[in-house]
């Protein structure tokens, strides 16, 4: 019976890879991979000698047509992204949305997303969030801040090394100077680390010390910014 299967990845550590992911990439017709020079040494790994393809988002717009086709003559395809969940600010939406359209049976196995462990991690609020993923990096990037600005909800924005100290700065101008923020970088990874303070806190720590590897920062909501500056007050 044909079927999508999205297939997490680990984020880093090779042992958060799931029994049942591997027995999926196993034994599916076929792996949509992000990377294929990536995504090898994780099958190799595992010994997993499924045939691969490339499906990244320069080019998903033209496979997912070719894919779809695969899939209603029968065959099982799995998507996987360089690491952890595909579709999360990774290639995958366009072809869960033509499976669904074209009445394809499209299944997600539960694995690594980097947002939850740095969420959670962060000591912020996480009964109520909201994903931004990336910030746009132009066009649109002073109107997205202008309009989080009174999000009350705890924030998850994806950042890269190189932008992170300009974004640290941006989260103190439109959010302000205190805002509590926590960034998590290379998580399940060897040099794993949680940084949590002010944005103007954090801002100097980076400043200070060059980000490297992957990233996520997690930012309070202004509500919760109120109430914990009211809360201070109210124990002076």
């Amino acid at each position: 019976m044909s079927k999508l299967y999205i297939v997490p990845t680990p984020i880093g550590n090779l042992e958060d890879m799931t029994f049942r992911a591997i027995k999926v990439l196993k034994e599916v017709n076929l792996i949509l991979a992000e990377d294929t020079r990536t995504s090898a040494k994780l099958l190799k790994h595992f010994e997993i000698g499924t045939h691969m393809m490339s499906h990244h988002m320069h080019n998903e717009h033209k496979t997912v047509e070719s894919i779809i086709q695969r899939l209603k003559g029968g065959d099982t395809v799995a998507l996987i992204s360089d690491a952890g969940t595909p579709a999360i600010s990774d290639p995958g939406f366009l072809l869960t949305r033509a499976c669904v359209e074209n009445n394809i049976a499209v299944e997600c196995l539960p694995g690594a997303t980097a947002f939850v462990p740095a969420l959670v991690n962060s000591g912020l609020p996480n009964d109520k969030f909201v994903f931004e993923g990336f910030l746009p990096d132009k066009k649109g990037r002073q109107t997205r801040f202008l309009a989080l600005a009174e999000e009350s909800r705890t924030m998850i924005f994806y950042v890269s090394p190189h932008k992170l100290v300009k974004t640290l700065g941006e989260f103190a101008q439109y959010f302000g100077a205190d805002r509590p923020v926590s960034v998590s970088r290379e998580l399940s990874k060897l040099h794993e680390e949680t940084v949590r303070g002010t944005a103007t806190e954090v801002l100097e720590h980076f400043t200070k010390k060059e980000p490297k590897g992957e990233i996520v920062v997690i930012v309070g909501g202004a509500v919760a910014e109120r109430k914990k500056k009211r809360e201070d007050r109210e124990e002076e």
